[in-house]
């Protein structure tokens, strides 16, 4: 009897192991059939445009304002894959934007506006460094020779980015530096003191990835930039007075440009133009509108040179970046 029960103890207690093997192997099969993600570094290099939004190319006219100036972009990053759906880079970004009013109100659609008449221009040279998180939309495998053909992803981030916005002197053909300049009076009594030339911005977009190989991939993003200025393009307030650069020439033409008969960077006759101008919007019929545009007002000290005092001047980036996967180890050599 008692030899019945050791059996039956004994048969119990091998089930009771038998089928916690089983429970334990085919945890450790599925553990292994899912596989563990490798965390992977890549780094990459881009080239491609760059699009400013502000005083000089409203969102109202976005096809515009996205392709009547759209300049050139450059960049490298670095990105390190934490999991199949999480990554973060270090990204460093030089691009060119820039902004002319006569190039997007020429035309007879848009000639006799007030932006046509204001004629100010600037290009900018900016200098983003960023750090952005990355969500994969399109996960990767367990480990970066296995990721997948095709994916998309979604980033956003912080950025500091440094800018020096210039305008033509149309006399000397030089490109001059405005913030020095105080165009808008910034500096003087009364008026702001002088914008920083560096700024934060708030990067964001999205982009798709293809793989070339298992080392390389290729990538499309569109980033636009949310900045906290409306400076990139120096037109954000009113026209100071022009008493303020009495021993500075050059700052007076460049703070107000609506009597110049020449469009500074394509050298365009304006004095039709502005006839029209003073036409539609002063029933003025006048064969010198260079000399009759100042006695309307128009451009005068306290009258809006920017026109959108309450938004900041953005930026977009379309770039394509080619990117090389990082060995995720270093093997070391034998020793002898």
């Amino acid at each position: 009897m008692r030899r019945n029960f050791e059996l039956k103890r004994v048969s119990g207690a091998l089930a009771l192991i038998l089928t916690f093997g089983l429970v334990l192997t085919s945890n450790e099969t599925s553990a292994q059939s899912r596989g563990i993600f490798v965390p992977y570094s890549t780094v990459g290099f881009g080239i491609g445009t760059s699009n400013y939004y502000g005083d000089m190319a409203p969102y109202r006219r976005l096809p515009a304002s996205t392709f009547a100036m759209m300049r050139w972009s450059v960049g490298g990053n670095y990105t390190r894959h934490f999991t199949p759906r999480l990554a973060a880079r270090a990204s460093f970004i030089y691009a060119r934007i820039a902004g002319d009013d006569y190039i997007m109100n020429r035309g007879s659609k848009h000639e006799a506006n007030i932006f046509y008449a204001r004629n100010l221009h600037f290009r900018n040279d900016l200098k983003e460094f960023s750090v952005q998180g990355i969500f994969k939309l399109t996960p990767d495998n367990r480990s970066y020779d296995r990721r997948p053909q095709l994916g998309a992803y979604l980033f956003a981030g912080v950025a500091l980015t440094a800018h020096n916005p210039k305008a033509l002197d149309s006399l000397e053909g030089d490109w001059i530096k405005l913030q020095p300049l105080g165009t808008e009076g910034q500096g003087n009594e009364g008026y702001a003191k002088p914008y920083s030339l560096v700024q934060f911005a708030i990067p964001f977009g999205i982009g798709v990835r293809y793989k070339i190989n298992s080392k390389f991939d290729i990538s499309a993003e569109l980033g636009y930039r949310k900045t906290f200025t409306d400076y990139l393009d120096d037109a954000h307030g009113n026209y100071a007075d022009p008493a303020l650069f009495a021993d500075n020439p050059l700052a007076m033409t460049l703070s107000n440009r609506t009597t110049e008969q020449f469009a500074a960077r394509k050298g365009a006759d304006r004095t039709e133009s502005l006839r029209k101008f003073l036409q539609v919007n002063y029933t003025l019929d006048t064969n010198d509108p260079l000399a009759a545009l100042p006695t309307t007002g128009f451009g005068a000290p306290g009258t809006p040179r920017g026109n959108s005092p309450t938004y900041t001047d953005n930026y977009l980036f379309g770039m394509i970046h080619i990117h090389y996967m990082l060995p995720s180890q270093i093997k070391c050599p034998p020793l002898r």
